[in-house]
């Protein structure tokens, strides 16, 4: 039986464990690749993190997250949000040169701000690993000025400014990350058009091989794992190639077979809305209606005048 990963819910947990002196901030910190050590892991081989991380990373060989392995050789940026695992490589070689930091925030640093619930609305917080966001020198260099601006910050008199200021900085920092990543997005654009070409045949086979009629609907959640993505990256990069959310285009897949049925079947809807996976005709009936303006049989009347 897998051991349970070691729970850090403080800054300060986190500082221990890696061998670091006490922070300047209870609830916020930037820490140095470089400064990090592994010698205090003792049997630890997973960590269930409490708090936001930001990280660039340059020069770490190895990195784990889940079951999977990735090399990073040039500088990536990644988030994650509390309560998410990570694994990581103890038996790197501590004298390989690493560089890079990382922000760590513990959500009580947010509590009754602005940024507490607008944090939430960034998806790459939810990305796996091998969705990280490249960055081009220019802007890792404007990252690194906002992170040194934080830090700064944190270093000088903690007074009644402070604390804006460090939000201000940390929100400019994410808007920051947004727009680099829908550069990502746009240079990769033709991975991203192979991967809806790949969402439309996992459609296609899930509903050819009545999979629907024996689980139901597929879920965003199904679709992802299916294409080895995380849920929100698959669905930023399909609104963007698209237009469409994941679910949306989930919905007009399930239309488009709907009316091939209708037009070109005896089958009544009843049977067509199981055979796409509706436990109930009524939902999608509903469904339809809202797609298309008609009713299944106001659409199969008209397609038959």
């Amino acid at each position: 039986m897998p051991k349970e990963p070691y729970h850090i819910k403080t800054i300060q947990e986190f500082h221990r464990l890696h061998g670091l002196s006490q922070q300047a901030h209870p609830l916020v910190s930037i820490v140095d690749y470089a400064d990090l050590s592994r010698e205090y892991y003792g049997d630890i081989d997973r960590l269930l993190l409490g708090i936001y991380v930001i990280s660039l990373k340059r020069g770490v060989d190895k990195l784990y997250y889940g079951r999977q392995e990735y090399d990073f050789d040039e500088g990536v940026l990644y988030f994650m949000a509390p309560n998410q695992v990570l694994r990581v490589n103890r038996n790197l070689n501590d004298a390989q040169a690493r560089s890079g930091w990382l922000l760590l925030i513990h959500p009580d640093f947010l509590w009754n701000t602005h940024l507490q619930k607008k944090i939430r609305e960034y998806d790459f917080f939810d990305y796996e690993i091998h969705e990280a966001l490249f960055l081009s020198d220019k802007e890792e260099k404007i990252l690194n000025d906002i992170v040194r601006n934080i830090r700064d910050e944190y270093l000088a008199n903690i007074d009644a400014f402070s604390k804006p200021i460090i939000l201000s900085h940390i929100e400019t920092l994410l808007s920051y990350s947004e727009r680099f990543y829908n550069r990502q997005f746009i240079t990769r654009e033709k991975k991203h058009h192979d991967l809806l070409d790949q969402l439309q045949k996992q459609l296609e086979e899930y509903f050819n091989t009545e999979q629907a009629t024996l689980y139901g609907l597929p879920s965003v959640q199904y679709l992802a794992n299916a294409l080895h993505v995380s849920p929100g990256y698959l669905g930023k990069m399909l609104r963007l190639v698209s237009g469409q959310s994941t679910q949306q285009l989930i919905q007009q897949f399930i239309i488009d077979k709907a009316k091939e049925k209708l037009s070109t079947t005896q089958l009544s809807v009843s049977e067509i809305a199981y055979e796409l996976g509706f436990e109930h005709p009524q939902s999608f009936s509903k469904l339809f209606k809202a797609k298309t303006t008609l009713s299944p049989l106001e659409f199969r009347r008209g397609f038959m005048a």
